[in-house]
């Protein structure tokens, strides 16, 4: 009995051992994989591809964090609002690859870590000029705070690595207002293959706040940012392949707000009430979609949190009766593959 005792503990030490050596290996790889990875990854195709490094809310959700979009067409990668970065290193794409961000509106919730993207962006791509932030009146004030708060670790990093590590030259971001007005469809970036433009939508007291249409080759997206019904984004979303519009549950949200009223939560229970009078109820956006011929509708930014099954489906409600294309109520790591010569849309996650 000793000497099985004595065996049962060499196999087990032999076992942790092991465990310990396979947990290196792997390690070792997933580090090697990571610091490998590229837009030239096999599995992206020529052409533009969408991902959700973040399809949530300001209110707490285990499947989506606080709103961020990844573009990426062709060799050029952007972000679209970023109020939650950490997904994007996940997805398995480098920060430090990045282009330039590209903000709808100023709510904490779509810009929470831009300071952290400037930052992740400058060290891991070796960058000698700031990140390009674009942006509706009051960009400069938002970037210029960023900028502020992360200069002392800033200042650090340079003088740990030295300049040739993270030159002082690229640290931070710069803004780049974009002034549209109207019913204006304002070129922001265009190059070869390549052109993002910014119009206004309607998010007010929120004021300006802007969507964008990016077209790559022959494909085409169109992102709202946080809006109500827009004649602007039905007239610039026509006939695009995938159109990312917000969606807010007045069903949903109506039931927090009778609950917060019920618990004595005045404060929550005001909150949901404000909030329906500028966002987009799923039936409203499945309607214009259908109105400006889209051919695929995402919902991100989903209010409230979805945390239960069955809930996607109670958050679009009626919304398939007034879209007859395909529907998807949006999740982190959510990516969408649009190549260039083609009419396919392609979905799956990569978290």
């Amino acid at each position: 009995m000793k000497k099985i005792s004595i065996l049962v503990i060499l196999l087990l030490g032999l076992v942790l051992i092991m465990r310990e050596q396979a947990s290196l290996f792997l390690f070792g790889k997933a580090i090697e994989s990571r610091m490998a990875t590229s837009l030239q990854a096999p599995d992206l195709v020529d052409g533009l591809h969408v991902g959700f490094c973040g399809a949530g809310s300001p209110l707490p959700d285990p499947d989506r964090s606080a709103p961020c979009t990844i573009v990426i067409a062709g060799e050029d990668m952007f972000l679209f609002d970023v109020g939650s970065s950490h997904n994007i290193g996940a997805m398995g794409f480098i920060t430090g690859m990045l282009d330039s961000v590209f903000l709808t509106h100023f709510h904490s919730d779509h810009i929470g870590d831009l300071g952290e993207v400037m930052l992740q962006r400058w060290v891991a791509g070796n960058h000698r000029s700031p990140l390009p932030v674009y942006g509706p009146a009051g960009v400069t004030r938002v970037v210029d705070g960023f900028n502020m708060a992360y200069g002392l670790d800033s200042d650090y990093r340079t003088a740990h690595h030295g300049d040739a590590i993270v030159p002082t030259s690229g640290k931070g971001g710069t803004a780049r207002r974009i002034d549209v007005s109207g019913d204006e469809l304002v070129t922001v970036t265009e190059k070869e293959d390549l052109r993002i433009s910014a119009f206004l939508v309607d998010h007010a007291p929120v004021l300006p706040a802007i969507g964008y249409r990016i077209e790559y080759k022959d494909r085409s997206i169109v992102i709202s940012g946080d809006t109500i019904r827009s004649d602007n984004l039905i007239r610039y979303a026509s006939g695009v392949d995938l159109l990312v519009h917000e969606g807010l549950s007045m069903e949903l949200v109506e039931l927090a707000e009778e609950k917060a009223k019920l618990v004595g939560q005045k404060t929550m229970e005001k909150i949901f009430f404000d909030i329906r009078d500028y966002h987009t109820s799923p039936e409203d956006v499945a309607k214009l979609a259908d109105e400006a011929g889209v051919r695929y509708l995402a919902f991100n930014h989903i209010v409230p949190m979805l945390p239960l099954p069955g809930m996607k489906k109670i958050f679009l409600g009626n919304a398939r009766q007034y879209f007859d294309g395909p529907i998807h109520v949006g999740s982190d790591g959510d990516f969408f593959s649009l190549p260039a010569g083609s009419d396919d849309i392609r979905k799956d996650n990569r978290l």
